[in-house]
């Protein structure tokens, strides 16, 4: 049997460790992002209220199903899946790259993130709401523009802006009465400033792995 001199064993466990450090680097690498088919809650930076929705329908404006923030963390009214915009697709685990056109679906009632011309019911600004047909199709008004530089990278802040109307995505700091005493207005604003920036926060996040191998799920629910 040949022995291997010392300086040739050193050097073969460098390059192992070597590439090791790049494969955990890759790895969580392509855990940063959030991609086609994740499932995530989104975290308002300002408020620290996650988007939220539920079967308690409007009594002003759209009267459509309504959209509000909560603070609660566990709450599952609050799980959105990522989805490639009406008629597009993406394939499962591809990054969202900012300035991407994407649907925010609600798992619980199967319908997506919606906004259009009508007045949010307390502060007047632009009604948020969640929409779809039984399919979890919607039209044009469940599209949104992503807003940030480069991938969308789950540490990083971003903005969501209505296609339709050009609004941003925020919270306006009121708070409703019953039947969902304590959550907070959802609505359109017409500039990017305070309330309009989230972050991901817990999610079943998607994400690639080699080729031809399928995605992998990386869970923090």
């Amino acid at each position: 049997m040949n022995i291997l001199p010392v300086s040739t064993t050193s050097l073969l466990v460098l390059i192992f460790s070597i590439v090791c450090t790049l494969n955990f680097i890759e790895a969580a690498r392509n855990n940063r992002h959030v991609t086609c088919g994740t499932v995530l809650k989104l975290l308002n930076t300002d408020y620290k209220v996650r988007l939220h929705s539920h079967d308690v329908k409007y009594g002003t404006g759209s009267g459509q199903q309504s959209v509000t923030a909560t603070e609660l963390q566990e709450d599952v009214n609050s799980h959105w899946a990522v989805k490639a915009a009406t008629g597009k697709h993406c394939d499962r685990g591809e990054p969202i790259k900012c300035g991407d056109k994407i649907r925010l679906h609600h798992l619980a009632t199967n319908k997506n993130l919606h906004s259009h011309h009508f007045q949010s019911p307390l502060s007047g600004n632009q009604e948020i709401s969640a929409y779809g047909d039984e399919h979890g199709e919607g039209d044009s008004g469940d599209h949104w523009l992503l807003i940030c530089s480069g991938d969308w990278v789950r540490t990083n802040t971003v903005r969501f802006q209505h296609i339709d109307t050009d609004m941003y995505l925020g919270v306006s700091g009121r708070t409703f009465g019953r039947p969902i005493n304590g959550q907070m207005e959802v609505v359109g604003l017409p500039n990017p400033y305070s309330g309009t920036e989230w972050i991901a926060a817990e999610g079943l996040f998607i994400h690639p792995t080699e080729k031809d191998s399928g995605a992998r799920v990386h869970t923090e629910l």
